[in-house]
């Protein structure tokens, strides 16, 4: 029988298989009885690889410069948003028509950024981010200002930066973002060996996650999400923000491509610490994690670039309450501290 991995490795790459087919012993003039059938959540599960960093001998400068940039609400133009108000509050809030998405895991993501993946590094996102936050303003202005302060002066030079532009702030961002790491949940635990990390319902979700559900389909584990997989990351159309008249309608993917195969397609998020990161997709559309797990495992909204992977998959209340129990899983225990301001 093939191994839960392989079939999730299968599924990242073909974007649409996802059963598991016991194999037929074969003898002289007709098949065996297949042997029982088991349960998804109880065979070998994939466990998140080390991050792979770049070579940086200054990165633990750059951290500490970083995790205090991204706290500070001097880096916006009014002064009253950090990246943190966005990014790591109790609810992510939108800028302009799309939510800001959870940092947890960023840094596994492979050239692609954003919603849209129009960003090809954290670097580029970052500093693209800061000309958002300062509007008109000038951001390598900013960055001469903050490295001006007598704390800041200290970390910008730790960190390796003589004169300071928003590169330096951009790259000790993204340095920063990098330790947003989300790899001890229960689910990471259970996959370790510890049958007892996920109860009896969180197991059933999990079989209907990789089973009957086909959630894995756009959050395969062990990342949860299918574009952390493949280098540009993968897109999907779930007719998120398309009951608007067309010309209304957010083109995502298509607006960096130009294809009209990625119309009102975008890059699933992962599902890790999920349960915190409401209101979900991309618009902030969806309010609950039950509504939206109702939504997907219904087949999205129709339009006419629905990705026709997503079928509904007729689960019943009790099946959906499990899937929902299992989100639960991956909730982060991490949190993030803030530091002292210079």
């Amino acid at each position: 029988m093939k191994s839960c991995a392989a079939l999730i490795a299968a599924v990242a790459i073909a974007g649409c298989k996802g059963k598991h087919d016991a194999p037929v012993a074969q003898g002289s003039g007709s098949a065996a009885a297949e042997p029982p059938q088991v349960r998804p959540s109880q065979e070998p599960l994939p466990q998140l690889p080390q991050l792979e960093l770049p070579d940086d001998p200054k990165r633990t400068e750059k951290i500490e410069l970083g995790h205090v940039l991204f706290f500070d609400t001097r880096l916006s133009a009014s002064g009253d948003r950090a990246c943190f108000t966005c990014h790591g509050g109790p609810q992510p809030i939108a800028v302009g028509s799309r939510r800001a998405p959870s940092l947890w895991d960023t840094g596994y993501f492979k050239g692609a950024w954003y919603w849209d993946g129009r960003a090809a590094t954290l670097e580029d996102n970052a500093k693209a981010e800061l000309g958002l936050a300062m509007g008109s303003g000038d951001v390598d202005k900013k960055a001469a200002q903050l490295a001006a302060i007598p704390g800041y002066k200290k970390l910008f030079e730790a960190a390796g930066f003589g004169e300071v532009k928003a590169d330096a702030i951009a790259q000790s961002l993204a340095a920063y973002e990098r330790t947003l790491l989300c790899t001890d949940t229960a689910y990471d635990k259970f996959a370790a060996g510890d049958k007892q990390a996920l109860t009896d319902q969180q197991q059933r979700g999990l079989d209907l996650f990789l089973g009957k559900g086909q959630c894995l389909i756009c959050h395969a584990p062990p990342y949860f999400s299918t574009a952390m997989a493949r280098d540009g990351g993968v897109y999907f159309n779930a007719g998120i923000g398309t009951t608007v008249p067309e010309a209304q309608v957010d083109v995502g993917r298509m607006k960096v491509t130009g294809a009209q195969t990625d119309w009102a397609a975008f890059k699933p998020p992962s599902l890790r610490n999920v349960r915190h990161s409401a209101p979900y997709f991309h618009d902030g559309s969806v309010a609950t994690i039950e509504d939206a797990v109702k939504l997907m495992a219904s087949g999205g909204i129709k339009n006419k670039n629905l990705n026709p992977v997503l079928v509904d998959r007729q689960l019943n209340d009790g099946e959906r309450a499990d899937l929902v129990a299992f989100l639960t899983a991956l909730d982060c225990p991490t949190k993030l501290e803030a530091p002292t301001l210079p």
